[in-house]
C-alpha cells in the first residue's frame, strides 16, 4: 500500500476532481487517505485557500491594533540614544508628527507586510503541518503535538520571509525617516518626510533594482524561522494547557484564544528580539550607494560598541503591542478557519 501511495505522489496517478473547487486534486490527497492520515475529503488546495484567507484577515487586524507601538519599537531600535524610554518616544512622535504621519507612519507597507506575511505564513503552515504529520506518522494535524506544530511554523516562516522582507524594509525606513533626516543621514532633509511608501519603493527600484528591496533578507530568515518555532509552539502549548477536560482545543472560546495568541507572540519576540534589532538597523541604514553590514557584523558591532542592552532596546513596547495584536491575529485566523471549514464541508456534503 505504501509503495502504491508513493507512486501516486511521485507520478500523479489516480487524481480526481474535487467537488468544491472543480479542480484535479494532487496525488498527495490520495496518499493521505491510503495512509490513514486524512479524515476529510477536502483537497490540500482548498485547505490552503482557507488558511490563506484566515492569515490575510488576521494580518489586517494585527496592523491596526499594534502599529503605533511598532513605530515606537523601530525608532528605539534604530536610534537608541534619542529616546529615554518608550513613553517618551510615543509622546514625542505624536507631538511632532501626529497620528497619521507619526504613530501610524508606514501603515500601508505595514499592511502589505503583515497581510502578505501572514497569508503566506498560515497558508504554508497548513501545508507544513501535513508534511510533519506524514513524516511523524501522526493520524491528523488536529492531534499534532505542540513540538510538531512548532516545527511546522518554523518551516513555514522560510517561505513567508520572501513576502515580508521588501515591505518590512519600506516600513522601517518610513518609520525612522525623521531621525535619519535630522541626523544628516538622509538626502533631502525633512522634505523626505513627504515621500510615501509607493514613492520610496519606486526610488529604491530605480536606484538599486529589485535586490534593493531584499536588503536584510538573511536577517529576516534569522528572525522569522526560529521566531515562528516559538510563536506556534507557545500558542499550541497554551491551547493545550487551557483546553478544559472533555473539549477540543478548537472549543476554548474567544478569550482563551486571545490569551494563547498573546503568549505565542510574546514567546516569539523575547526569543528573537536581538535578530530583529539587527534587521531593522540593516534595513534603515542600507541606503542607496552603501554596502549594508552583514547580520554578524551588525550583531557583534552592537555588542562591542553599545552592549547587550542595545539588542533589547524597544522590547517593552513590543511586548505591550504584541499581546493584544497577536491575540487578535489568532482570533481572526481561527474564526475565519472555523467558518471556512464549515462552509467547505457543507458545500461538499461532508
Amino acid at each position: 500500500m505504501f509503495g502504491a501511495a508513493c507512486d501516486r505522489l511521485c507520478f500523479g496517478g489516480d487524481s480526481h476532481t474535487n467537488k468544491v473547487t472543480g479542480i484535479m486534486e494532487p496525488a498527495m490527497e490520495l496518499m493521505e487517505q491510503e495512509m490513514g492520515l486524512r479524515e476529510k475529503s477536502r483537497s490540500t488546495v482548498l485547505d490552503a485557500m482557507i488558511d490563506f484567507t484566515g492569515g490575510t484577515i488576521g494580518g489586517i487586524v494585527t496592523v491596526y491594533v499594534g502599529q503605533p507601538l511598532d513605530t515606537v519599537k523601530v525608532k528605539m531600535q534604530t536610534f537608541p540614544t534619542l529616546y529615554g524610554n518608550a513613553v517618551q518616544c510615543f509622546i514625542k512622535t505624536f507631538k511632532q508628527d501626529g497620528i497619521a504621519r507619526g504613530l501610524y507612519a508606514g501603515t500601508v507597507p505595514s499592511l502589505a507586510a503583515n497581510v502578505s506575511e501572514n497569508a503566506v505564513l498560515f497558508c504554508f503552515y497548513g501545508m507544513c503541518q501535513k508534511i510533519v504529520s506524514f513524516v511523524t506518522g501522526t493520524q491528523s494535524v488536529e492531534v499534532m503535538s505542540p513540538l510538531e506544530n512548532a516545527v511546522s511554523g518554523g518551516m513555514a516562516a522560510f517561505f513567508s520571509s520572501f513576502a515580508l522582507c521588501p515591505t518590512e524594509l519600506i516600513k522601517c525606513r518610513l518609520q525612522a525617516m525623521r531621525e535619519m533626516a535630522t541626523r544628516g543621514q538622509q538626502e533631502g532633509g525633512l522634505e523626505r518626510l513627504k515621500i510615501g511608501p509607493f514613492g520610496l519603493t519606486r526610488e529604491i527600484l530605480k536606484s538599486e533594482g529589485i535586490l534593493g528591496l531584499y536588503k536584510g533578507l538573511t536577517s529576516t530568515f534569522m528572525r522569522e524561522m526560529p521566531g515562528y518555532f516559538f510563536f506556534f509552539g507557545g500558542y499550541e502549548i497554551s491551547r493545550h494547557l487551557l483546553t478544559p477536560a472533555g473539549k477540543k482545543k478548537d472549543e476554548i472560546g474567544a478569550l482563551r484564544t486571545v490569551v494563547c495568541g498573546g503568549i505565542g507572540g510574546v514567546s516569539l519576540w523575547v526569543a528573537i528580539f536581538p535578530a530583529d534589532v539587527c534587521k531593522s538597523r540593516i534595513q534603515v541604514q542600507s541606503v542607496a550607494g552603501t554596502k549594508p553590514p552583514t547580520f554578524l557584523q551588525m550583531f557583534f558591532g552592537i555588542l562591542r560598541n553599545e552592549g547587550i542592552g542595545a539588542l533589547y532596546k524597544g522590547l517593552g513596547p513590543t511586548v505591550v503591542r504584541t499581546f493584544p495584536a497577536t491575540g487578535a491575529l489568532f482570533l481572526a485566523y481561527e474564526t475565519t478557519k472555523k467558518y471556512g471549514n464549515s462552509l467547505a464541508d457543507y458545500l461538499s456534503g461532508g
